[in-house]
């Protein structure tokens, strides 16, 4: 049996890795557009850094790994079209354009950036001044401009995960960061009280931060970069000057290929696959950053992260040979970055996302030690709990505290609190690990839950929260 991914990491070299584990005779071709095809493309901040030392240590795996594992790898290769009734794709690499024949056919084509529509933005991405990164080749061609000219001045447009760790990555490497944002606020998917604390840590660290603030052109010449700029909120056009450029304001899925091929969109554009990655076309999958997300609360929705595309290229693997056990479970929305020396993760729903599928939220803001504060070098948490006044079910929680905190590890104990379906007062019930260095008798996320179920009995619509201490003996 043939089976053909077109595209590699993340999800297409794990449909390549799962099937192989599961059918050593199957025949696996990676099909990739570039020569990089299975590296961290979350890394490359940190790459950009200098705290990640070269390129290469991004790989995963490198070719030669792949290819002992019983993988044809063709690289440099762009497939341009899927023949579903002969079961042929066609490809053109240096020129030179042939077919390879395929049983089953996984499509991982990802994610796309998305050009916002700023004037004489296609222009100057032409040249060495104006960046997008979303590939390794990105990566490196931002790191040689770093390198040939030692820029001191960047201007990062977009303030999601990426521009927030850009800020971070560059600011660290020495370079002074100007960061603008079209929203009212960074990071829209946590609520505006976390947002504003992580607004605060960039601001503190010297990033220049604006949000409301739209790029309307761009322009570049021998020595600078010029970016218009227009406040959202009084019109008000400020001119900025920079020597690169780095523009992360989102991406869109890659679909013209599925789509060619019969498959169907769904929410954003994204391919609609059920539950099996199975596209509705004969023999035909898709996974990653291209389809949409199965979301356990929110429904059919998109959220391109790395994670899902590992979880969802598996069970195309699988499917593709036979093991039709396998399904993916679906997403609750987990993500965490580190911003400096502070680090935000959120699971679940915002409030407003809450109100948008039907539940009456109650959101709360707490405020609390992230371990006994008798123990040396106890910093504060910051977590706002969302819950359904009606059923206290437990809808969202996100939080924000420096590394030693261990937000990155509490959220995940919500992340399996929202996958279970549990209420804010199951959570209060949890048997959860304590001891005085490392957190308190009732963990930093049960103060949080108790001061939710304390709100919603006052009637009141947000708490801002005193020591855990004096709410909880």
């Amino acid at each position: 049996m043939k089976l053909v991914t077109v595209g590699g990491s993340d999800a297409g070299i794990s449909a390549a890795l799962r099937a192989l584990e599961l059918d050593p005779t199957v025949e696996v071709t990676v099909i990739a557009e570039d020569a990089y095809p299975n590296f961290s493309i979350c890394g490359i901040p940190y790459y950009l850094s200098g705290e990640v030392h070269a390129w290469t240590d991004l790989a995963h795996r490198s070719r030669d790994d792949l290819e002992a594992l019983g993988i044809k790898l063709r690289l440099d290769t762009r497939v341009t079209g899927i023949d579903t009734q002969r079961h042929r794709v066609r490809c053109e690499a240096s020129g030179a354009v042939d077919e390879v024949a395929w049983d089953r056919l996984v499509i991982a084509t990802g994610a796309v950036p998305i050009a916002p529509p700023i004037a004489g933005l296609d222009v100057a991405r032409g040249g060495d001044r104006v960046f997008f990164v979303h590939t390794i080749a990105d990566a490196r061609a931002i790191m040689a401009r770093l390198e040939a000219t030692s820029v001191r001045q960047a201007l990062v447009i977009g303030a999601g995960y990426i521009g927030l760790e850009l800020a971070d990555g560059l600011t660290t490497r020495g370079v002074n960061v100007q960061q603008i944002e079209a929203q009212p606020q960074i990071l829209a998917t946590v609520d505006a009280p976390l947002a504003t604390l992580l607004a605060n840590e960039l601001v503190a660290n010297g990033v220049e931060l604006s949000t409301n603030t739209l790029a309307t052109s761009i322009s570049v010449d021998d020595r600078s970069i010029r970016v218009t700029t227009v406040d959202a909120r009084t019109g008000q056009v400020r001119p900025l000057t920079a020597e690169i450029a780095i523009v992360v304001t989102g991406v869109r899925p890659s679909t013209e290929l599925a789509v060619a091929a019969g498959a169907r969109l769904g929410t954003s554009g994204a391919i609609w696959v059920d539950r099996r990655m199975q596209t509705g076309v004969s023999n035909l999958f898709a996974a990653g950053d291209c389809v949409i997300t199965h979301h356990q609360m929110l429904g059919e929705s998109y959220l391109p992260l790395g994670t899902t595309a590992h979880k969802q290229g598996r069970i195309a693997g699988a499917q593709a040979v036979g093991h039709t056990g396998e399904e993916f479970m679906g997403v609750v929305g987990t993500q965490v970055v580190k911003v400096f020396g502070q680090v935000i993760a959120r699971t679940g729903l915002t409030e407003a996302e809450a109100k948008r599928v039907g539940f009456t939220p109650l959101t709360v803001l707490a405020s609390t030690d992230d371990h006994k504060r008798y123990y040396p070098g106890a910093e504060t948490l910051s977590i706002t709990i969302t819950g359904d006044r009606l059923t206290h079910r437990l809808l969202g929680v996100a939080m924000l505290g420096p590394i030693s905190g261990a937000a990155h590890k509490r959220i995940d104990v919500a992340a399996l609190a929202l996958h279970g379906a549990m209420t804010i007062d199951e959570l209060l019930a949890l048997d959860l690990a304590y001891t005085p260095p490392l957190g308190t008798p009732w963990d930093a996320l049960q103060v949080a839950a108790s001061q939710w179920l304390s709100a919603l009995g006052d009637g009141a619509q947000r708490l801002a929260s005193p020591s855990h201490d004096r709410i909880m003996p």
